[in-house]
């Protein structure tokens, strides 16, 4: 099954916000574009909170929770982002503790982009 939020990039590029395999929901990178605008310019830890939502509304319309999330990745352009991105990693994800990789990339698809974030789920 496919899931699809009807972003720009996904039909631009030519993916799905996320593939349900089984019991497994693998969610493509999430950035803080809302409606075709990056929203919360400058401001890394609310496109961190932002890019969550979005990932978690595809875990959801792939029939998992919050609660089954294993793994995260996120990607920084700037190396002070790391603890903000953290910040809201942790703040949503705190209690469930899943396996988490940060990396730090040279730039996104659109400058004011700060952070992706990416999730997989798996029912246990």
């Amino acid at each position: 099954m496919r899931v699809f939020s009807g972003g720009i990039w996904e039909e631009k590029y030519g993916y799905s916000r996320a593939v349900v395999v089984g019991e497994r929901v693998i969610v493509s990178g999430c950035t803080a574009t809302v409606a075709g605008e990056v929203r919360h310019p400058g401001d890394a830890y609310r496109q961190s909170l932002t890019a969550i939502d979005i990932a978690l509304e595809a875990v959801a319309k792939g029939g998992l929770t919050v609660e089954d999330v294993v793994m995260v990745r996120y990607y920084v352009v700037d190396q002070h982002h790391f603890d903000l991105a953290g910040k809201a990693i942790a703040e949503v994800f705190g209690e469930v503790r899943p396996a988490c990789t940060g990396v730090r990339v040279a730039g996104l698809v659109d400058p004011k982009m700060l952070i992706e974030i990416e999730i997989e789920a798996m029912r246990a």
